[in-house]
């Protein structure tokens, strides 16, 4: 069956769908089949909300909206945690330091003699150490000390983050350390600030600027990338300086400014203390990671300055993210610019990945978090492409989503085409018209014509889920050998998430998606091909939900929102359940409910033991006005950030015939040569190397899982081949998981050993690769493989995209029940509100005449200025680069 809707016809049923509610509750007739098809009968029962109160005791309830309520609750509710698995308790750190001394309590925050609020870390990012224990950094640090409006006020109330690490014991008792310096130790002296007013012409460096009048918040560890070094350590590079600009000394309020900073600063586990190393050539606030094959990091993206990028010495670069890379040295601790080749427009925290012929896969994901959403070439953001760090280039491999071969649809000239240094109008209007325009018109058929063949039911989906997504995680799948014992085909794996439209226009819309699709990659040397398939949806849209490679071959998803967190934080529904996704059925199952709701910068990491940590929740202010919590009304937690973590059991690791691994070399080299391991099962058929986690936005470029060939077994001594090629395991500290298939069907991992994987010392990271073994073609040949369902065969309906929409649109609709009972306690939110900002207007009048006469002075030292580049009294920031 084939059918073909214009984006005006699936917006004419959308709006009429909306208008008619009932319409989505059919349970009979051709529409109801359409909306209903592939659901669970789990996913059936998201219809019904209810309120449950928080597991801390506090009397606010904290249901999550309608829709995703009920989804937590049907998970919850329906299995048993050896179907599902179960969540610990939460847990927190006891301790909050309020004026230099140390204060236990249950509380979030507590404030200090001066009235401000101190509070304890949320995991906003989180690292899993060689040695069990996590290191993790708070997010926005200062968020609670807004009265108004962080846009008004986080240039003033800002400080630096702090960092922690957990240590579990035998028993999960948990202890925390305080990592020296705590903040990360950036910038003590202050941040060399680019603002808009040094370098514009007649404008005095120090006026209308606050940059530098503080050091409390020009090194933040908050959006600086992370990642492990082939020693253990932990280096954060990027990071932000906040400041008011336009501003007035004396004056609490202004325009914040989030600029990124050049730093990169290393953590040593063995000593728990931050170091400086060298720095970037641009500042990079959300730039994202990559450990390449000889052990160098690569970086990319980011911007300098996030709400106004404005840059009077490199207009070209205005309005737009940081498209200069850089690859930093390992051995001498230091960063070089890739050239001019190298440079590519991505959005923010673009997901990244490390390619088995050595390259740099961008996966068209990221944070579509720019000015207004927009970047002016941002239009690239939808293109696959890889990096070769020989030739120092990018190959543009495909649009994303969309098996098309690059001739098709010109896809080659379309760096070329929107690169600013290189415009020319009618390619421009030649390329996009071939592009886009068709898409706009009539987006299914645009596909059949591309790929002249039939179009499935899922063609619709297929077009609105096409193209960058934000907020969405990357997983990559794990990476298997061929029969020729190399490793040739990369998969991802990307679910939720806001799409782009391409039917709307870039950036993309506000409510996410349930779509999944898998895209591969292909490598064979420098040839590389990319193709894209659905696999089935989501059980719910879900914005921001972490993603966990499993040992058991699975991949699940913890948190994440209704609708998008960033666009208007506070409204959003937090999704508490978990879903698993099964590769070798491409189908996504709920799983058990987190007892804490988490939204954005939330986070999940794999423990050695192969069960998770989750922790994470440091939302933006609500309305980007102060913390006003609307979870009575059924929204996310706002009241602050959320300390705490849970750790989720999954099913396996509650079985009694998980296998023990009881000897094994904790060291290997990239060598090709084989090494053997002793399991207590000999049924055990597969060893998987998964690299520890180092993540934070749901970024992790050096996230990898690898299956290692058993070369020969006797009894329960195995011989495993280890693979040549440092750039499917480079260099760093893994966990050895070793699982067999037990009679269920299920796979069953056991706990992991610890192993660290060094580079061929002979080899000089060169990668070696056999030849791919042959590959059978599909009987149909067709391109679009497993998953990808019919409309009508209950796998899934063609209308998933609208009726993701509709879940979003109804999910901001607090049933009756719940708005009342509620109410109470938001109309004490707004009348806090009320007062708080009531406060700090009073405090900006009375400080009008103070700041008036610095004001004078400043203008007054500005026209001394003997033009030298050195002020007399006014700011003393460095001139831009």
């Amino acid at each position: 069956m084939r059918i073909v809707m214009s984006a005006a016809a699936a917006a004419a049923l959308t709006l009429s769908v909306s208008a008619t509610p009932a319409l989505a509750a059919l349970d009979g007739g051709l529409l109801g089949k359409l909306l209903n098809a592939g659901q669970s009968d789990n996913a059936g029962a998201q219809t019904e909300g209810s309120a449950e109160a928080q597991t801390d005791g506090s009397s606010m309830q904290a249901n999550a909206d309608a829709s995703a309520d009920a989804g937590n609750e049907a998970g919850s509710d329906a299995m048993a945690p050896e179907v599902g698995g179960s969540f610990s308790e939460p847990f927190a750190e006891p301790t909050i330091t309020v004026d230099q001394e140390e204060v236990t309590t249950d509380e979030r925050c507590i404030p200090g003699a001066d009235g401000s609020l101190n509070c304890k870390p949320a995991a906003g990012t989180i690292a899993v150490l060689g040695d069990g224990r996590f290191v993790y950094l708070n997010a926005l640090e200062g968020t609670e000390n807004v009265e108004l409006s962080i846009v008004a006020e986080f240039g003033e109330v800002s400080v630096n983050d702090q960092s922690r690490v957990l240590t579990l014991d035998e028993n999960d008792n948990p202890t925390w350390t305080r990592p020296a310096p705590n903040d990360g130790g950036a910038n003590p002296d202050g941040n060399d600030s680019e603002t808009i007013a040094r370098g514009l012409p007649g404008v005095p460096n120090g006026v209308l600027s606050t940059a530098d009048n503080t050091d409390k918040n020009d090194g933040a560890l908050f959006c600086a990338d992370v990642v492990f070094l082939a020693d253990g350590s932990m280096m954060a590079v990027g990071g932000t300086d906040y400041y008011t600009e336009p501003g007035v000394d004396g004056v609490p309020v202004g325009v914040v400014e989030l600029e990124g900073l050049k730093s990169s600063r290393i953590f040593d586990p063995e000593t728990n203390t931050w170091t400086q190393s060298g720095d970037m050539k641009f500042g990079r606030w959300y730039p994202s990671l990559v450990t390449m094959a000889g052990g160098d990091v690569f970086v990319a993206s980011g911007v300098t300055k996030l709400l106004k990028p404005v840059y009077p010495e490199q207009p070209l670069n205005s309005g737009r993210n940081v498209v200069q890379t850089e690859t930093y040295d390992i051995d001498n601790g230091t960063w070089s610019e890739n050239g001019d080749a190298a440079q590519r427009t991505l959005p923010l925290f673009p997901r990244m990945h490390l390619l088995p012929n050595g390259q740099v896969y961008y996966n068209a994901g990221g944070q579509a978090f720019n000015p207004f959403g927009q970047a002016y070439d941002q239009a690239l953001w939808n293109i696959v492409a890889a990096y070769d760090p020989e030739t120092k280039n990018w190959t543009d491999l495909g649009y994303a989503g969309l098996p098309l071969k690059l001739n098709e649809v010109g896809l080659s000239q379309l760096t070329s085409t929107l690169n600013p240094t290189n415009l020319n109008a009618d390619q421009v209007q030649s390329t996009l018209t071939e592009l886009v325009g068709t898409t706009l018109s009539n987006p299914t058929g645009a596909i059949e014509g591309l790929l002249e063949t039939p179009v499935d039911a899922r063609a619709l989906e297929r077009v609105v889920g096409a193209g960058m997504r934000g907020s969405t995680f990357s997983a990559m799948l794990p990476m298997k050998p061929d029969a020729n014992g190399g490793y040739h085909e990369a998969e991802f794996l990307t679910a939720g998430g806001v799409p782009t439209y391409v039917t709307v226009g870039s950036p993309g819309g506000y409510l996410p998606v349930s779509s999944s699709r898998i895209d591969t990659v292909t490598v064979n040397n420098d040839e590389m091909s990319y193709e894209s398939r659905l696999t089935g949806p989501l059980s719910q849209p879900r914005w921001y939900g972490y993603s966990v490679v499993m040992p058991d071959n699975g991949v699940m998803v913890f948190s994440g929102g209704t609708r998008d967190g960033v666009v208007v934080p506070g409204l959003e529904g937090a999704i508490r359940q978990t879903e698993r996704f099964d590769i070798e059925t491409e189908t996504w199952t709920p799983m058990a409910t987190a007892h804490r709701p988490r939204t954005y910068h939330n986070t999940a990491v794999l423990m050695p033991d192969g069960r998770i940590l989750v922790g994470g929740h440091s939302p933006i202010n609500t309305a980007y006005l102060s913390f006003i919590n609307l979870e009575g009304i059924g929204l996310a937690d706002y009241q602050s950030r959320d300390p705490s973590f849970e750790i989720y059991t999954p099913p396996y690791a509650m079985r009694d015939d998980r296998p023990v691994i009881e000897d094994a070399p904790t060291e290997l080299e990239t060598d090709g040569d084989t090494f053997t391991m002793t399991v207590s099962n000999p049924d055990v058929d597969q060893v998987m190397l998964i690299r520890r986690t180092a993540t934070t936005h749901l970024v992790d470029g050096d996230q990898r899982a690898v299956v290692l060939p058993i070369a020969s077994k006797n009894g329960n001594e195995l011989t495993v081949q280890m693979t040549g090629n440092p750039a499917v395991l480079p260099a760093g500290q893994y966990m050895m998981f070793a699982s067999y298939e037990a009679s269920d069907g299920k796979r069953v991992p056991s706990v992991s050993t610890p192993v660290g994987i060094a580079p061929n010392p002979s080899a000089q990271g060169d990668i070696d690769q056999p030849e791919p073994a042959p590959v059978e073609e599909s009987e149909d040949g067709s391109l679009f493989t497993g998953g990808t369902g019919n409309a009508l065969d209950g796998s899934v309906s063609p209308l998933l995209p609208v009726t993701d929409l509709l879940s979003g649109v109804t999910s901001a609709i607090p049933g009756p029940e719940t708005a009342i009972t509620g109410a109470p306690a938001v109309g004490e939110e707004l009348a806090n509100f009320g007062e708080r900002s009531g406060g700090l207007l009073q405090e900006t009048v009375k400080s009008l005449p103070t700041a008036g006469e610095g004001l004078v002075r400043d203008l007054t030292n500005a026209a001394g200025d003997s033009g030298d580049g050195e002020d007399d009294g006014g700011d003393t920031g460095a001139e831009t680069p």
